[in-house]
């Protein structure tokens, strides 16, 4: 049999085993009082176990191994951590062991006590070619167990983007509105140019855009010329040449030139012109220029509709007319569209309440988040195609993003007993 020990973790967690007659290997009558609390942390793989041998009541931890050998091959023997283990729980005793103390290690297999029926779910699970690896078996489990599930994941991705937000916070300084900035900036990006507009926002402080934040074209020529795009600009195009003069000032008071990017690190590969990076640091800059205080514009709205009126900025006329400098369109570009300011609210505002709620300790940011996801249309990709293709309808962007971080931290790398989904699955029907 092929399995992984993450198998014998859940046969032990929900004791799926034939439990009459339990007797160590070395024929000691063995009770399983508690079976203790799974530990995903190191040490030992329960914690706060309870069990009897042979009449006497032992409290300690449980580590339980495929093959008995497997406790000197991870060292365990050489591990403090281990000496509070009163069971050791195997699928195959290879070994026997004996403790650091001399006394041998009390030691349970389960090979001829675990139901084939379930090892038959596990291998389907685990076997199973396509992306979701529960498709076969997932209109069987009831509907109260899969969104418990979404909300559980959901949750989950909110909280380890919150702890990613909270480094940004050290690293402001403890300014929530040099976060919001450099948060925003990063997603005005999306995914091609992610990481050069956070490296943009990093090069230009705050506070030196806010003390330009009444003048557009100022806010243009020292965004667009840190960004790197004014070193060489066409003698036939004048705005570019008053934003290059411009930024050559501005550049110099502020000390910003010896920060320059160099263009080879903005992507244009794929790209429509709408998307390209310019077009983006123009709706940036207009964004900064429309709203003085980001952190309180990004938390404190009341009503959605307004905030997603307010996030689809139109940019100036000359970007309006031009996706490069001197590159005139053959249409106009319009304003940051639909589908770009959804993401944004779902991939900056609402980490960001996340975050504050976590840090403030005010649930009252959590459900404006939550409510935020759920008023959002669910996102259409790659991955809610999947979810889409087995019958499962997102409802909104809570449903999207709880299928994203399902799909990716339990259904790729197959940790289908770690998910509630697999586990009803697997205790459909207890033999």
């Amino acid at each position: 049999m092929n399995f992984k020990e993450s198998f014998l973790h859940f046969i032990w967690k929900f004791q799926l085993f034939d439990k009459s007659f339990l007797a160590t290997t070395n024929n000691d009558v063995l009770h399983i009082l508690n079976q203790g609390q799974h530990n995903t942390n190191a040490g030992p793989d329960f914690l706060d176990s309870k069990i009897s041998i042979s009449k006497v009541k032992w409290f300690g931890a449980i580590e339980i191994h495929i093959h008995a050998t497997d406790w000197q091959k991870h060292a365990h023997h050489l591990d403090k951590a281990y000496e509070q283990v009163v069971l050791h729980v195997v699928w195959n005793e290879d070994a026997k062991l004996i403790r650091n103390d001399g006394s041998p290690m009390p030691t349970l297999t389960l090979k001829d006590k675990v139901d084939k029926v379930y090892i038959d779910r596990y291998q389907s699970l685990i076997e199973y070619k396509q992306e979701i690896s529960c498709t076969p078996f997932f209109d069987q489990v009831s509907m109260i167990v899969k969104r418990s599930m979404f909300d559980r994941v959901l949750l989950n991705r909110q909280e380890h983007k919150a702890e990613a937000i909270n480094e940004i916070w050290k690293a402001s300084n403890g300014s929530w509105e040099d976060t919001a900035y450099k948060l925003l900036a990063k997603n005005f990006g999306f995914k091609v140019n992610a990481f050069p507009f956070q490296k943009l926002a990093e090069k230009i402080p705050l506070k030196i855009l806010q003390k330009h934040s009444d003048n557009l074209f100022q806010l243009e020529a020292l965004l667009f010329g840190v960004a790197g795009f004014l070193k060489e600009v066409a003698d036939t195009d004048e705005y570019a040449l008053r934003l290059q003069n411009e930024y050559l000032f501005l550049g110099h008071k502020y000390d910003l030139l010896r920060h320059e990017f160099s263009l080879h690190e903005w992507k244009y590969l794929r790209l429509r012109p709408a998307n390209f990076p310019t077009i983006r640091i123009a709706q940036f800059a207009m964004l900064l220029y429309q709203q003085s205080n980001l952190y309180s514009f990004l938390t404190s709205f009341e009503d959605y509709h307004v905030l997603e009126k307010q996030l689809s900025v139109t940019q100036s006329r000359y970007w309006q007319q031009h996706f490069k400098f001197n590159v005139l369109s053959f249409s106009p570009i319009g304003s940051l569209g639909k589908s770009s300011v959804e993401n944004i609210m779902i991939n900056s505002v609402v980490p960001l309440l996340f975050a504050v709620s976590k840090f403030k300790n005010e649930q009252i940011f959590t459900e404006k988040a939550i409510t935020l996801l759920e008023e959002l249309p669910a996102e259409q990709n790659a991955v809610t195609a999947i979810w889409s293709a087995i019958g499962f309808e997102l409802n909104d962007a809570f449903d999207s993003q709880a299928a994203i971080e399902l799909y990716s931290n339990y259904c790729s790398p197959k940790k289908c007993l770690d998910c509630a989904i697999g586990a009803a699955i697997m205790k459909t029907n207890n033999p």
